[in-house]
């Protein structure tokens, strides 16, 4: 029997746990403006990293944008105007060195193995310029311990102490720790269908203390320095 690519793990993934939602896009444009209006200046050439559905990259504005996936059909939903690359973050010499302001990732880090994490973090240090932001969504263990593991594709576990160590120890300088960003799953929302739903979610981000928020938000800075140099 022929064994499945990493791609085609990745095509059923999305078929199956995380399929296409449409309204899913109401949200994340609330949440790109929350995020452009603090750290990523409309005139920054930006990389979004395991683009998924595109639903950041389509919504941010930027001089350049470039997204990346090992999702074979993830172009399909890229807006004109967004650079597509089908690879792994791993090996990503397709782009050019110190080429990006701002680096993004949502929900990304758990799904790797943590050699294949330190060569990502490696190759996000060489893409940006030194001083731009390396920005990260990534559920908090800490806060949605009993449903880390629902997802089948989740291999490590960080909270945002371990996260927030990690960034440091691989030539990052955390600039903003957010422990409870947003919930981990939107689907209950999304069953709702509120045409009101951009607007609950613009309160929600105002709020000093939000309830159900299992995902952490990192802004840090390259350092441009390798693990453990001063």
């Amino acid at each position: 029997m022929r064994q499945q690519t990493v791609g085609e793990l990745y095509d059923a993934y999305f078929q199956t746990r995380f399929a296409y939602d449409a309204r899913r896009d109401k949200v994340w444009k609330v949440v790109v403006d929350y995020l452009q209006a603090r750290h990523i200046p409309e005139d920054s050439r930006v990389l979004d990293l395991g683009a998924g559905y595109c639903n950041f990259i389509n919504n941010v504005r930027a001089s350049e944008r470039h997204a990346v996936d090992v999702f074979s059909r993830f172009p399909e939903f890229a807006d004109p105007g967004v650079v597509t690359h089908v690879a792994s973050c791993t090996a990503m010499d397709f782009l050019a060195t110190d080429s990006f302001d701002v680096v993004f990732a949502s929900n990304l880090f758990e799904h790797m193995t943590r050699p294949d994490l330190i060569e990502t973090l490696g190759e996000i240090r060489r893409v940006l310029r030194l001083g731009g932001k390396l920005i990260v969504m990534q559920p908090n263990f800490r806060f949605c311990s009993t449903t880390y593991f629902d997802d089948y594709t989740h291999i490590q576990i960080f909270t945002d102490a371990s996260l927030f160590d990690f960034l440091q120890a691989y030539g990052f300088k955390v600039l903003e720790c957010d422990p409870r960003f947003l919930p981990v799953n939107m689907k209950s929302t999304l069953r709702l269908s509120l045409p009101a739903l951009p607007l609950l979610v613009r309160i929600y981000l105002r709020l000093p203390w939000r309830p159900f928020a299992g995902q952490m938000l990192f802004v840090a800075e390259n350092l441009k320095r390798a693990p453990g140099e001063d």
